[in-house]
């Protein structure tokens, strides 16, 4: 039987947090479906082929993880695709209440489908979208945060956007 799992999120941008969660889920699991949401509760930056593209180029090169989009619950795509296990990152303990509360909801819609955390390496656990994009848009170097090509897709976006 392929153990399969799906990581969900909107990776508006994709991180070095994001790609360290992706490389150890690969190790994990015979199979890592990169679960992109097409709407999300959040206004974000990049359109939706956008974010797809970013995650295609970095998890590109891992032979067991596959990209793409997604409407609507994650429980009803993970139905879909027959898929029992989410992937969800705990970064710092102000994620975990969320997650729990996010992870609780989805159990009590589908009880057969398991929610697994991961945790970044420590050199990562600081690092969120919502931070990049702030800090990219004062001028920051990021590259420490997020590959060359995603560096340089939010500097074209932040002047487009200007």
């Amino acid at each position: 039987m392929s153990r399969s799992a799906i990581y969900p999120g909107s990776f508006d941008p994709v991180t070095y947090g994001h790609i360290d969660l992706i490389n150890r889920a690969s190790h994990a699991f015979d199979e890592v479906v990169v679960a992109v949401a097409e709407s999300t509760h959040k206004n974000t930056f990049f359109n939706i082929q956008e974010r797809v593209e970013m995650v295609k180029e970095v998890a590109g090169g891992i032979d067991n993880v596959h990209v793409e989009s997604f409407k609507g619950l994650v429980i009803d795509y993970a139905r879909s695709k027959k898929i029992r296990v989410l992937i969800r990152g705990l970064r710092m303990i102000s994620d975990f209440e969320y997650e729990l509360q996010m992870a609780l909801t989805n159990r009590r819609l589908d009880e057969n489908i398991e929610t697994i955390f991961l945790m970044p390496s420590e050199g990562y656990s600081f690092l969120s979208s919502k931070l990049i994009k702030e800090v990219v848009s004062l001028g920051a170097d990021i590259t420490s945060f997020v590959p060359d090509s995603v560096a340089r897709r939010l500097r074209e976006k932040m002047g487009e956007k200007k």
